[in-house]
């Protein structure tokens, strides 16, 4: 590893054995800008040496062992702090915070650093993301209501086509660049003081909602989230999904309490989140069944 320029954009991406997904990655970052960048892995605990062969290959790429599995907001924000413990690109007034199971648009981070130019309040930018099929995911999103959020939450397993989680994932707006309530963490150019400003991620979240989380305390704070589908990446989300499907789903549903949780406080409202403790914990039992079922049926 060569040593890098104080200039330099610094990359932070979590990895836990990633297998190939990291090379595309690596690979596919030189075609995503013209701008000298330093790429921070953040590992917690790969067993698959995909994290050391890119340090071998790739001279712009450092290694940070977390020293457990500590999820992905902890992780990330130990490698936000150590770009100052390090010259890497500590100076940058931005930090591109990525999964690494992307694979890189051509000048997609060029085009998210141009829209941070234009969006001089905003904290949070993120690109248009496709799925491995070419559709368009829906990674700009209002932030979920008790309404719009509890109801994509009940019957958005059992009716795809609902209002109101087309309302939630703003399905049937055409991308545009504009504000929005959320972004998907799998891909993000955030405002380094932004983050800092609000302790980066809320480490109670071990995995999802935590990009929704940072997204509402953005907004809480002053700052606006920006959607620039002129940025475009491919994700393979089932990569880190598809490892323990069961045990994920989980980690959804006890976050998304969390989440709520906390925007539902009093005692006033304590009948409020029982119900919804009680909604998430069958919802949750069930979606686990389903996808312990589908395993053991080779997924069909």
């Amino acid at each position: 590893m060569s040593a890098s320029d104080p200039d330099d954009l610094p990359v932070v991406t979590v990895t836990y054995s990633p297998g190939s997904h990291l090379e595309r990655f690596l690979s596919s970052l030189t075609l995503a800008t013209d701008r000298p960048v330093h790429v921070v892995m953040a590992d917690n605990g790969s067993t698959d040496g995909a994290p050391e062969a890119a340090v071998e290959r790739f001279d712009n790429v450092r290694l940070l062992r977390t020293g457990a599995n500590l999820g992905y907001g902890s992780a990330v924000n130990l490698a936000v702090a150590s770009l100052d413990a390090t010259s890497t690109a500590g100076a940058s007034e931005f930090v591109v915070i990525v999964n690494p199971d992307v694979v890189w648009g051509p000048g997609s981070i060029d085009a998210l650093m141009e829209a941070a130019e234009r969006w001089p309040q905003a904290a949070a930018f993120g690109p248009l993301i496709r799925d491995p099929d070419g559709s368009v995911y829906p990674s700009a999103r209002h932030l979920p209501s008790i309404i719009r959020g509890g109801m994509h939450a009940v019957v958005g397993p059992v009716w795809k086509r609902n209002p109101w989680t087309a309302a939630y994932r703003q399905e049937r707006i055409e991308p545009s660049e504009r504000p929005v309530g959320w972004l998907s963490g799998s891909c993000l150019l955030v405002r380094r003081a932004a983050f800092e400003s609000i302790g980066g991620f809320d480490e109670r979240y071990f995995m999802y909602m935590e990009d929704v989380d940072l997204g509402d305390r953005f907004g809480r704070a002053g700052w606006q989230n920006i959607y620039v589908p002129a940025a475009e990446i491919l994700h393979d989300k089932g990569h880190s999904t598809g490892k323990d499907p069961a045990r994920n789903l989980a980690a959804h549903h006890t976050s998304t309490y969390t989440y709520l949780s906390d925007r539902h406080a009093g005692w006033q409202r304590a009948p409020l989140r029982v119900a919804m403790k009680i909604a998430l914990v069958a919802r949750s039992r069930l979606a686990v069944r389903k996808a312990r079922r589908e395993r053991m049926n080779g997924g069909h």
